[in-house]
């Protein structure tokens, strides 16, 4: 496996265990008092799960399996590296953004979710242009 597909596999199993604590923590606050920036993590733990864990995980295992070129068995490292960089950035600064701007609406915590956004749109692009021409017929 190559070492971009182990980063893209293993963040994905640290995505999906941090959602799932988030997601434990969530069912703590409906017995014991917690702060609300707990529950203002929902939205971002679901978001973690879907994009950080099952999209990543997919990412990785697409970047390691689907046929290789000669010249370029892996398409542009460079390009998947910065797929890579862009996804994990865009999702930590959902993680941090979401509650922030739930917990704070007038504080100017929004750009960071938009922001996010963009960073992950531009992972998904970066990702679909990467592999496009690794999908061909035998």
């Amino acid at each position: 496996m190559p070492p971009l597909a182990r980063w893209f596999v293993r963040s994905s199993l640290v995505y999906l265990g941090v959602s799932l604590g988030l997601w434990a923590v969530q069912g703590a606050a409906a017995v014991w008092a917690l702060p609300a920036g707990m529950v203002a993590l929902a939205p971002a733990a679901l978001h973690l799960f879907f994009v950080g864990w099952a999209t990543q995980m997919i990412m990785g295992v697409a970047f390691w399996m689907f046929p290789r070129e000669r010249q370029r068995p892996f398409g542009s490292l460079p390009l998947a590296w910065a797929t890579f960089g862009l996804l994990n950035l865009g999702l930590l600064m959902r993680l941090v953004g979401e509650p922030l701007h739930t917990l704070y609406p007038q504080g100017g915590w929004g750009w960071m979710l938009g922001a996010s956004g963009v960073l992950q749109w531009l992972a998904g692009v970066g990702f679909v242009v990467n592999t496009w021409g690794r999908i061909r017929g035998r």
